[in-house]
């Protein structure tokens, strides 16, 4: 890795005429007081935290606390040559520093936000690192106050917790407890006083200019003072991570009014938001000011890559500001317009999906029973079907997209980890099982019969939405893209594209029951119909038992007992309702079948009243997940960070349980000898992601990545850049995207 000739964290700034008054009064008065302090005084630090990368100490700059006067801590890392700790943006890999300060005893206070020193940039081939190297202080203030119950003896206790990421060609996590005692008193600057004074020095100060940032990238500090002549170099770090290519050239430029840096938007930018950082202003001698500052975001037309007089003009409609909204429009028209293409692909690719399956029993009888359907009931059929889907599709988008908006992070299939949400599908199933193997019908027959074109038409409604929630944990091709569109744009423009998927998963019961040609080809009614029908429950049977696993996987072995007894309980249920449709039917009349109804009614609220119970059920922690095969690791944001710094490629591999998809292409793809060879001889590690639990920090990797849903495939090479896969996944795909270019 190639780092800066510098070897420690601190870049040197400008004279202290750049700094605050209150900087330079605390560090002149440390330094005197440093001075005076009698021969022998001892340093207020913590027992050490040592590896054979680092030492870590708690220190303070006063060896006595008082009250109502801040009291700086910070932790200490003296870090071994060539390695380096991160900044709050660690850039394109790594961690920040984590810290958090407590004091009780006498006095009490907190303190986590660390006041942090101006970073290096560590570039190491296409990536870049905001980072400290050499001896680091990283300073905290405590704001004391006399407790309630202060320790007679008058001593102040104070405590830290702290985590950071040391790295050379591997990164490696360490952590620290510290506890150091300090008496009460007026404030004694302790030995350690001129590393504080010393931090503040290298700390960046809050700029004097006015900064805006462009649409396009192009940051703008207005001062006249800012020219050629004064400053040779300037750059910029953003303070969160993913607004810009970090490693990318930050092109510098002078106008009148100032210097710009075009920087290189990524797709997460975020154009109507502040963007802040630290600029650094390295003037021709080669000392360097750094500055605090907050991009106020500007309209494309008032951009400062127009230069100051096209921005002044474009106050009126000047041609190139007519120019500039149809574009913009018609890019926000084509990408709508490419989603909804997408969208109704994977709808219609969606109905070969191993997870729509179970549904197909129910199309497949659908289909049949059209043979014997007059044109008009067909067309009907067709219609509320389609219209199921539709409302299905939407609503969930909508219910998505409105937990994002309450701060939940949520993603396609969420409702799938949930495990009294899987609880109520299996026993919906085995419900709709029972019914196809003649156990029971869904109404009484004098409603029936009354209603039999109606409870058609609701049947086909209910059909379609429960064809949407069967089919919501898998994302099929095409799918994954629409979906991520749909919730990152505007909300009626997201909820068009899942109205699109829709349209496409129902497209062809819709073609076929309008289709006079097709319908033709469908064979003729007969006894055979019944035995289909109870065949197709099996499916359904099986899919229950599918359930229950991911049932277990969530919420453990406790799960399966309630699952079962719930399916009992419904089981009676309908077969007492059985028995008294029969009697009914039979007798021409509903007397004397009441008692039987109630009966069932009782045996369904048996199965209700486990809901709860399930819902009480705590998850499974991932440490009961199915053992992973040989070179595959649970994934982690910080272990590809470091394999990834370690020049090793890594397969990752976002999977659920409850994605049939996923399941496939593991037994198909991933977990086959030729593939598992291959991965071993071009040393990738597998990282695998598993989402059945509610994880947030899958769904953010999955939503950097563009994606709100499983299954997820992302390649990582030693070298070059990320190759996305396709939702199905062949042998041949996978070992071909993994073998070197000269492998």
């Amino acid at each position: 890795m190639r780092r800066p000739a510098c070897s420690t964290s601190l870049l040197p700034c400008q004279p202290a005429r750049h700094k605050p008054r209150w900087v330079r009064g605390l560090g002149l008065a440390m330094l005197l007081c440093v001075g005076l302090a009698p021969h022998g005084a001892q340093a207020a630090q913590s027992a050490p935290v040592q590896s054979a990368h680092s030492t870590a100490t708690l220190i303070t700059d006063s060896n006595t606390a008082q009250a109502d006067a801040p009291l700086h801590a910070a932790l200490r890392l003296q870090l071994k040559p060539g390695w380096h700790t991160y900044w709050l943006n660690p850039g394109d890999a790594g961690d920040p520093v984590t810290l958090t300060v407590e004091a009780s005893g006498a006095l009490a206070g907190q303190a986590q936000t660390i006041t942090w020193p101006t970073p290096q940039r560590i570039r190491d081939a296409s990536l870049m690192s905001y980072a400290y190297t050499g001896d680091v202080v990283l300073p905290v203030t405590l704001q004391l106050h006399t407790t309630s119950t202060p320790d007679t003896q008058g001593q102040v206790s104070v405590h830290a917790q702290a985590n950071w990421l040391v790295c050379e060609q591997a990164c490696i996590p360490e952590e620290g407890n510290f506890t150091l005692t300090l008496p009460t008193g007026a404030p004694q600057p302790s030995a350690e006083a001129p590393l504080f004074a010393q931090a503040a020095q290298h700390t960046p100060v809050k700029a004097p200019y006015k900064v805006t940032i462009s649409p396009t990238g192009v940051l703008h500090v207005h001062g006249a003072e800012l020219t050629s002549q004064s400053v040779a170099d300037a750059w910029f770090m953003p303070q969160e991570r993913g607004q810009i290519a970090e490693a990318a050239p930050q092109r510098l430029t002078f106008e009148a009014d100032g210097l710009s840096l075009h920087l290189k938007p990524t797709d997460e930018f975020a154009k109507a938001a502040p963007l802040t950082g630290i600029l650094v202003l390295r003037d021709p001698s080669g000392a360097e000011r750094a500055l605090n500052i907050q991009a106020t975001p500007q309209p494309l037309a008032a951009s400062p890559e127009l230069g100051p007089a096209s921005a002044k003009a474009t106050v009126s409609a000047t041609p190139a500001q007519q120019d500039v909204l149809p574009v913009a429009q018609q890019a926000a028209t084509a990408s709508l317009f490419h989603s909804i293409v997408l969208g109704l692909l994977g709808g219609l690719v969606l109905n070969l999906m191993p997870c729509v399956f179970p549904i197909l029993a129910m199309k497949a009888l659908a289909v049949a029973r059209m043979g014997q359907s007059e044109r008009k009931h067909q067309k009907l059929s067709a219609m509320g079907y389609a219209g199921g889907v539709i409302v299905g599709f939407t609503g969930l988008g909508a219910l998505v997209m409105g937990l994002r908006l309450g701060g939940a992070a949520t993603g396609w299939g969420f409702q799938f980890q949930s495990t009294m949400f899987v609880g109520m599908i299996t026993w919906l199933l085995f419900a709709m099982a029972l019914n196809l193997l003649g156990v029971f019908a869904f109404l009484p027959p004098a409603l029936s019969a009354s209603t039999q074109h109606r409870h058609g038409l609701v049947h086909d409604v209910l059909t379609g939405l429960l064809a949407v929630v069967v089919a919501s944990p898998c994302t099929a091709p095409f799918m994954g893209v629409a979906i991520a569109g749909a919730l990152a744009g505007p909300p009626l423009s997201g909820l068009v594209i899942f109205a699109a998927l829709g349209v496409g998963l129902a497209a062809p019961y819709v073609l076929l029951a309008f289709s006079p040609a097709l319908a033709s080809h469908l064979p003729r009614p007969g006894v055979w119909m019944d035995y289909l029908r109870q065949f197709l429950a099996f499916p359904l049977l099986g899919t229950c038992v599918w359930l229950l696993w991911v049932a277990t996987v969530e919420s453990g072995a406790t799960t399966v007992l309630l699952l079962c007894a719930g399916m009992v309980f419904m089981a009676f249920a309908a077969w007492i309702y059985g028995i008294a449709q029969k009697r009914q039917r039979l007798a021409g009349h509903s007397r004397g079948c009441t008692a039987l109804y109630g009966v069932a009614l009782l045996g369904l609220l048996g199965a209700m009243a486990l809901l709860p119970a399930l819902q009480q059920l705590a998850p499974q922690p991932a440490t009961s997940t199915p053992a992973l095969p040989n070179g595959t690791e649970p994934f982690s944001t910080l272990r590809l960070n470091a394999l990834h710094a370690a020049g090793k490629p890594v397969f990752v591999d976002m999977t659920a349980a409850w994605c049939i998809t996923c399941l496939v292409n593991e037994r198909v793809a991933l977990n086959t000898t030729d593939t598992q060879a291959a991965m071993a001889r071009y040393g990738v590690t597998t990282l695998r992601g598993d989402w059945t639990r509610r994880d947030p920090a899958i769904t953010e990797f999955l939503q950097h990545h563009g994606r709100d849903g499983v299954p997820f495939y992302l390649f990582v090479p030693a070298q070059g850049n990320a190759v996305v896969l396709p939702q199905i996944l062949t042998p041949g795909l996978v070992i071909g995207t993994i073998t070197p270019p000269h492998g």
